[in-house]
């Protein structure tokens, strides 16, 4: 049974059906080397889930402890939002030479280029929430995919794993510790290609502790 059938009113297009058909498909139990997973990260106009937009979406993929550097996405987002305060952090303009697209073009593209990987990023509520909202105003479900947060790894890599540690760990503070350069912060793909590598660099961490499993890291929180 397809997932969207219980909405089979709606008229979902196809690249939203392909993306929750790949759901119905059982588990395969496959080893974390074969697991494709996806950092991603977004700029946005604010922190606002519901006035405030997705400006652009940034993401590289990861296979077998590698960042795959030919397998990336960039969108940057047509503004019909727009907040002067945020521009010095993003530099992100309403009008400019960068080439912009539609919301729903840009979900179509990074719906199809995510499919049923594993996503990480850093933080992760927000950009899973920002997302969700502009999916959800066309017309569409939320992200289905398995979602980790660089954030909780990293914490948990720092102190005993599952320890009831609120630390709220910046992306900054990852790159000092893990010694990941800061030239591209604030860029949708600079954040995601170093979020990509404290990935790694925390998995790494994680692996010496004995039993960590994937599924462990997919119940942190």
């Amino acid at each position: 049974m397809q997932l969207w059938s219980k909405k089979n009113d709606k008229n979902y297009p196809d690249f939203w059906r392909e993306y929750l058909d790949l759901f119905n498909k059982k588990d395969q139990n496959m080893p974390l080397k074969d697991l494709r997973f996806i950092a991603f990260d977004t700029e946005t106009t604010g922190f606002d889930y519901t006035n405030d937009r997705v400006l652009s979406i940034g993401a590289v993929g990861i296979k077998n402890n590698s960042i795959n550097v030919s397998d990336q996405l960039e969108v940057y987002l047509k503004q019909d939002v727009f907040n002067e305060a945020t521009v010095e952090i993003h530099g992100i303009r309403k009008h400019g030479a960068l080439d912009k697209i539609s919301e729903e073009e840009a979900l179509r593209q990074f719906i199809k280029y995510i499919g049923n990987a594993i996503l990480i990023a850093h933080h992760a509520n927000f950009d899973r929430t920002m997302i969700n909202k502009a999916l959800q105003r066309q017309g569409l479900g939320d992200l289905k995919n398995k979602i980790v947060d660089t954030g909780v790894l990293f914490r948990n890599s720092k102190h005993q794993i599952y320890r009831n540690d609120r630390m709220n760990y910046s992306l900054d503070e990852l790159c000092n510790d893990l010694k990941i350069s800061k030239s591209d912060r604030h860029t949708a793909s600079g954040d995601a290609f170093i979020t990509a590598m404290a990935f790694l660099k925390i998995l790494s961490k994680l692996k010496k502790n004995k039993g960590f499993e994937i599924d462990d890291m997919l119940r942190l929180r």
